[in-house]
């Protein structure tokens, strides 16, 4: 029996681990700027969004505290999903009148940003395998079918599968494989989706912190260290960060995902195992799991156990517990891949919103859109898209009225606090100990 490998060795960063930084950074903003919309933070909302505007010719300047590109928008697990977050049947009992024009809106998501990374050419290793929320106990098998029905006749392109035929390992029994979609390098597809931005008309300011937005009725202000931004209209792309900007709408709540990658694995060692389909593996947990092979031959793992914000935020190294249970999660779910060795852990701040994106005004002249809970990769291009359309003269998108809302639905504070998110971990570690019995 091959000893399991330990956390020994592992590199723990404060940055993401897809890409190195760029060196080419845009200049920050000293003195005034005039503009028709100011794009407030250059994740991959804020890009998209402010590109399209550039595209349609209005007069738009992007500001990043940071670089573009610099928080969860490369720093995720890659999974470009056609799927909402949360739990099908609680989506249902929440959302009964509006699950199919969400459905709609997830599956029109994840089309648009592959056609995005065509039509922009943005080599970030894409491949279109789709992916399956793959269940390890008979439990989950059980509920995954029906969850199953529950999408299908919302409209989602899903089906069960058997995991032996579907190519999935060993520990995983099946589930339902949503054929939309696929893995990429989120590294790659920022990168790509910024240096797009930087090539087109748009003023780009980075390393530029927006302190203050005020509504004056004829337009808004922005304030930053170095100057003054005068905008006809706003828009909040700023997701877990949020909170920073008091005109944000409240509601948005930032938690901390952690990742880990290992060393190079043989593929056929992988495929001893049955693990020959290259698809992105979720888990059906309270705090889902995720498993991928990546284009380096590496595996990618995370998530299992999520963090509340502190009263700052900011980049630093994810938590060592964390990461060694991620690591014990990993010897779990493969464990005749005890003899692969971690080599680095990095993570990022995400929005929640009670799972649903959204977006909407809110204060005059101000807009905002988060579409994260996990699955930002796919929706954020598509919201951004969508919005920026809207400010250029456009009708409100199908796909936008879905989603559109002054504010988040209500969540109440205790729900994303400390003891929530241990608590949902400890049940998750109690229905795997009840399942191995079983």
């Amino acid at each position: 029996m091959v000893k399991n490998a330990s956390t020994d060795g592992l590199t723990y960063s404060a940055f993401t681990g897809w890409t190195d930084r760029p060196t080419d950074l845009a200049p920050a903003l000293e003195g005034g700027v005039r503009c028709d919309v100011a794009v407030v933070g250059g994740g991959l909302v804020g890009m998209a969004a402010a590109l399209r505007l550039a595209e349609r010719g209005v007069d738009v300047a992007l500001l990043e505290g940071g670089y573009c590109g610099w928080g969860a928008s490369s720093r995720n697990a890659g999974y470009l999903s056609n799927a909402l977050a949360g739990d099908p049947q609680l989506l249902r009992l929440l959302y009964r009148r509006r699950l199919r024009d969400l459905v709609r809106y997830g599956g029109n998501a994840a089309e648009f940003t592959e056609g995005l990374i065509g039509r922009l050419a943005i080599d970030c290793e894409y491949d279109p395998t789709g992916n399956v929320i793959a269940a390890v106990s008979t439990g989950q098998l059980r509920r995954s079918r029906k969850n199953m029905r529950i999408l299908r006749d919302a409209g989602a392109d899903v089906e069960f599968v058997d995991g032996r035929d579907f190519g999935l390992p060993e520990t995983f029994l099946g589930g339902i494989f949503e054929r939309g979609g696929g893995l990429l390098n989120p590294g790659k597809l920022a990168l790509g989706l910024r240096a797009a931005l930087l090539a087109s008309n748009a003023k780009v300011f980075e390393r530029t912190t927006v302190e203050a937005v005020e509504s004056d009725g004829a337009g808004v202000v922005l304030g930053v260290p170095g100057g003054r931004v005068h905008a006809e209209r706003v828009v909040l792309a700023t997701n877990a960060h949020s909170r920073d900007l008091d005109i944000a709408p409240s509601g948005i709540t930032p938690v901390w995902t952690s990742l880990v990658e290992t060393e190079p694995v043989d593929p056929d060692r992988l495929a001893a195992i049955g693990w020959t389909s290259r698809t992105g593996i979720i888990t059906p947990h309270t705090i889902l799991e995720n498993y991928r092979r990546t284009a380096r031959g590496t595996i990618m793992f995370g998530t299992r156990r999520l963090q509340a914000a502190p009263s700052a935020l900011g980049a630093h190294e994810p938590d060592r517990a964390v990461v060694a249970d991620l690591v014990q999660g990993f010897h779990e779910r493969f464990p005749s891949l005890g003899y692969v060795a971690p080599r680095r852990a990095w993570g990022g701040w995400v929005a929640m919103t009670s799972f649903l994106p959204v977006a909407g005004e809110a204060a005059k002249n101000v807009f905002y859109a988060v579409s994260c809970n996990g699955h930002g990769l796919a929706q954020s291009p598509y919201v951004g898209t969508l919005l920026a359309d809207r400010l250029a003269g456009d009708g409100i998108h199908d796909d936008l009225r879905a989603i559109w809302r002054p504010r988040p639905p209500y969540m109440p504070s205790f729900a994303l606090g400390a003891t929530a998110l241990k608590a949902g971990w400890v049940l998750d570690r109690i229905s795997d100990r009840l399942s191995r019995r079983s």
